[in-house]
């Protein structure tokens, strides 16, 4: 430590030239010091040292005398005069707390004490000291006491003082400039308490400040945080009205920004320019151009400003504005009115610099609430202002971030962000960007957040939308509401189906953002749509979830009916915001309904090629309301679908759209393709036929009934559109076949009616005589799957083994008449095809066989045990060898068996007079027949 302290004392000996080392008054402080010094070491006591610095006789003390640490005893060779003893002993106990504090002060500075503990340890004590050194006496009184006494000793000592205090200073800052932070609190001390606002105060931190501007610039990095808040006060005190004080407080100025300086110069060595966080960016002046003159910053505020703005970087500026903005809530009137008057220049020339920009608005707006008559409201309101020009995105945000509704203070600050034309597009712009958000979504990203929210709910599209009730009709505005018509009426649509969605409903009953919207009408010329609006009733549709959509489609309709003027504008916002696709799914709900009322008031079918290509894409939409109205609007250009470029890629997107999840959006394709078909010209229906039949065969499964039967239906329709090119359908024809058989069973009637029709247009086409099977009264499943696996085995017995494998997956079908009739069919196709199947195929079917000769239904298991019996005979008829099995069938297929009935399901009661009966069978003379299934099985 005592090497410590020798190095502060060469230290201060070097620093302190304005004292000659020859003169009386340096020889005595030079012996102080070094007294001062052998006191810590331990060479000296200080009931040895005089007041005036020189070394004395040591007077004893007596144990326990109560005045034995007192320093007055100490000068018993010296005594003051009469009438000076109360001021002298008022400066000899400052000058021992002072040289007591130091020792302290100056110890832990050599320790190792946690630096935040040391500086707050320091700081507590020098704050002691600075009320003991500036509550003696001025000098001029000391001054004039002497004169009365002729005693120079008191003059002296008042120097020490002051010296000693600023001597610890200089030691503290000398070590760590980032200790000027104890100047700030000087400042501070003396702003809370006017009796320490002296000039001689001042005069320490002047020539602090002075010393370290030079020590700063030996240094490659300075870290003084303090400087913001510093300058605020000093600049201040610039305009006070004692010159002294205002002297002072200019040369401070001048050495702060030297030293701020200093910080700047190794900046620019990287860059010129920066950019703050909301993509603002300053400027970084050279300092070659600015010139620091103390005469200059004397009371002249505009020079102020604008030096501090050059030269504190953009957290010192920060902390500069922000301690001005606290200083409007000043209790004295002067001092608020000149940080006023500072604030408003600084922002002017600097507000990009500002950073923190919420924390400043937040503030305001604290203040203003807690006293809405506030003296400088005025101000405050203008700072908005100043830092909306400047940072109109960090403003907005933080005003739309308060409760909804807004209140009276809040709609005041929004009038003062507004209260600028030049920054009304980019405002406009921001509150844009809130207004697409959801009101009421939870935010999952609170903790990620950089800003703070009030609610981890978004309610900011609120506030916006109540905040553009405000803007709108200002006149300053508009330019830009006109510049951004189309996206505030689109932004204003989705907030109003929000709004409607969560009942978002204020007090008086009505949604902000419907408000909004008639605000925007009436601001954009168009009243008379506004009017006829609310003729229509449109605005009540939202209140009522079935006809939010209705709404929508009544504000585009209405718009085209009165020809608006932004027309062009807005479609090609629509189709810009179409292509780039919106943020949510439901926002394209939006803008379909929207965008196809506009064309429709403005073009004839067919649309521009630009948006048909819009509607396609839409088809296969995640939002399944999107696709059904693209396909609804597609469907309605059947007439001219003809005239269409590419009318393949519209099919074909409507055949993707049957994979849909959504049973409604299967249904409206299914309608909107059958539609698109009856117009057709038949080269491109014959291009496409088989690939839209074979898209209909997997929906003859689908869950929903009535999907079922269109798909049937329409499957039937495809065929007789296409009879001519039978040629080309054949084999889808039987490819459908195992879904319209089995669907004959159906527990819906319609999927059964359809089923019938189909079949015998399939019968038809196929030239298989068996039409009438189809009658109610004759009808027989049993008997019409042996109609049809006889005259496959035919004409078409190639198709057998993959019909038998299609049946085969239906086996496991969890609804019981899938199964029952999958039996039956499978059943009949293995005796009639068995001779076709090798022996492993016919293990495959009867490993399937024997899972449902354990189903529960009672019937399934009775008609799966005759079928496993009649795989089981068909297997022990197969010849072992290959050879054999191969001449086998070919034998089989020049001697074509038929069979009779061999489950006798549901059979019809007047089977004999049936037109296919069991006559006809019996009779038939082109192959062997059975009386039963036992014989067969039996043979």
């Amino acid at each position: 430590m005592q090497q410590h302290l020798e190095e502060d004392f060469e230290l201060l000996q070097k620093y302190r030239a304005r004292m000659s080392i020859n003169s009386a008054h340096g020889r005595d402080t030079r012996k102080r010091l070094c007294n001062r010094l052998a006191i810590v070491r331990g060479r000296r006591h200080p009931e040895q040292i005089a007041p005036n610095g020189s070394a004395v006789e040591s007077v004893p003390h007596e144990t326990g005398s109560a005045n034995a640490n007192s320093i007055s005893t100490l000068v018993a060779c010296k005594r003051p005069a009469f009438g000076i003893e109360p001021v002298a002993t008022r400066l000899w106990d400052a000058y021992a707390s002072l040289l007591s504090n130091q020792a302290m002060i100056l110890a832990m500075n050599s320790s190792f004490v946690d630096p935040l503990l040391q500086f707050e340890a320091q700081l507590t004590m020098i704050e002691s000291s600075f009320k003991k050194t500036f509550s003696i006496p001025s000098f001029d009184k000391l001054r004039e006491i002497s004169s009365r006494n002729n005693n120079k000793d008191l003059e002296n000592l008042h120097q020490n003082i002051l010296n000693v205090y600023e001597d610890t200073l200089l030691i503290l800052v000398s070590k760590d400039l980032y200790k000027l932070q104890i100047l700030k609190e000087m400042a501070v001390w003396m702003s809370e308490d006017t009796f320490y606002l002296q000039e001689r105060v001042l005069v320490i931190i002047t020539r602090v400040l002075s010393f370290a501007s030079r020590k700063a610039k030996g240094f490659t990095r300075v870290d003084t945080p303090c400087l913001g808040a510093l300058a605020a006060e000093l600049s201040l005190l610039c305009s006070h009205t004692d010159p002294s004080i205002t002297q002072q407080a200019s040369f401070g100025m001048y050495h702060l920004l030297c030293i701020a300086k200093c910080q700047h110069a190794e900046l620019m060595k990287n860059e010129t320019t920066r950019h703050d966080k909301s993509g603002d960016s300053y400027l970084l002046y050279p300092f070659s151009k600015v010139e620091f003159l103390p005469n200059l910053l004397k009371q002249d505020k505009v020079n102020i400003a604008q030096s501090v703005g050059q030269s504190l970087l953009p957290s010192l500026l920060t902390d500069f504005v922000w301690r001005l903005l606290t200083k409007l809530s000043a209790p004295d009137s002067t001092i608020a009115f000149e940080a006023a008057i500072l604030l408003k220049l600084t922002l002017e020339y600097h507000a990009p610099k500002v950073t923190m920009v919420s924390k400043i608005v937040d503030a305001i707006y604290k203040q203003l609430c807690q006293n809405s008559s506030h003296i400088m409201k005025h101000a405050m309101l203008h700072v908005i202002t100043l830092l909306t020009n400047a940072s109109p995105k960090k403003v907005i945000f933080q005003l739309m971030d308060y409760p909804v509704p807004a209140d009276d203070t809040l709609i005041m600050m929004w009038h003062a962000a507004g209260s600028e034309s030049k920054v009304a597009p980019q405002v406009l712009k921001t509150i844009l960007l809130i207004l697409k958000g959801k009101p009421g979504e939870m935010e999952d990203y609170v903790m990620e957040r950089r800003r703070l929210s009030i609610d981890s709910t978004n309610m900011m599209p609120v506030a916006a939308s109540q905040a553009l009730c405000t803007l709108l009709p200002v006149a300053s505005y508009k330019k830009a509401v006109a510049e951004l018509f189309p996206e505030l009426l689109m932004a204003l649509m989705l907030q109003l189906f929000y709004s409607s969605h969560m009942s978002m409903v204020v007090n008086d009953g009505l949604f902000y953002a419907r408000d909004a919207l008639q605000v925007l009408l009436n601001c954009s010329g168009l009243q008379e749509v506004e009017v006829a609006l609310k003729k229509r009733n449109c605005w009540n549709q939202f209140s009522h979830e079935l006809f939010h959509h209705h709404g929508i489609y009544l504000v585009a309709k209405t718009l085209g009916d009165y020809n608006f003027p932004q027309f062009p504008e807005t479609l090609h916002y629509l189709y810009k915001l179409s292509v780039e696709g919106p943020k949510r799914s439901e926002d394209s709900v939006i803008t379909v309904i929207f965008l196809t009322e506009l064309l429709n008031n403005f073009f004839k079918d067919p649309f521009p090629e630009e948006f048909l290509v819009l509607f396609r894409n839409w088809v296969n939409d995640s939002n399944p309301t999107v696709s059904k109205l693209s396909l609804q609007k597609i469907a309605s250009m059947a007439p001219v679908i003809n005239q269409i470029d590419n009318v393949s890629s519209f099919l074909l997107a409507i055949l993707d759209s049957f994979l849909s999840k959504d049973k409604t959006v299967v249904i409206r394709a299914l309608l909107t393709l059958r539609r698109l078909l009856g117009k057709l010209d038949k080269v491109t229906y014959s291009s496409l036929c088989i690939r839209i039949a074979s898209s209909y065969c997997p929906l003859m499964d689908h869950g929903n009934g009535g999907i079922r039967s269109m798909a049937v239906r329409h499957f039937g329709e495809l065929l007789k559109d296409m009879s001519h090119y039978r040629w080309m359908l054949n084999h889808v024809v039987l490819g459908g076949l195992v879904p319209l058989i089995l669907f004959l069973e159906d527990t819906e009637t319609r999927v059964v009616r359809a089923c019938k029709s189909t079949l015998a247009i399939c019968a038809s086409e196929l030239k298989w005589p068996m039409s009438c099977l189809f009658d109610d009264q004759n009808y027989s499943f049993e008997l019409v799957v042996l109609n049809i696996c006889n005259n496959l085995l035919i004409s078409h017995k190639d198709y057998i083994t993959e019909l038998i494998a299609d049946t085969l997956g239906f086996l496991s079908s969890s609804r019981a008449y899938l199964r029952r009739a999958s039996v039956i069919l499978i059943g009949y196709l293995a005796a009639l095809g068995g001779h076709l199947l090798l022996k492993d195929e016919i293990d495959v079917m009867l490993e399937a066989i024997e899972r449902v000769v354990r189903d529960e239904d009672p019937v399934i298991r009775k008609l799966a045990e005759i079928t496993q019996m009649l795989f089981r005979r068909v297997a022990r008829n197969l010849t072992p060898t290959n050879m054999k099995q191969s001449f086998q069938k070919l034998f089989r297929f020049i001697y074509i068996p038929k069979v009779k009935p061999l489950y006798n399901y549901n059979w019809p009661s007047n089977l004999t007079g049936s037109p296919t009966g069991t006559k006809e069978i019996k009779n038939d003379k082109e192959g062997l027949t059975y009386e039963n299934y036992e014989d067969y099985l039996q043979d």
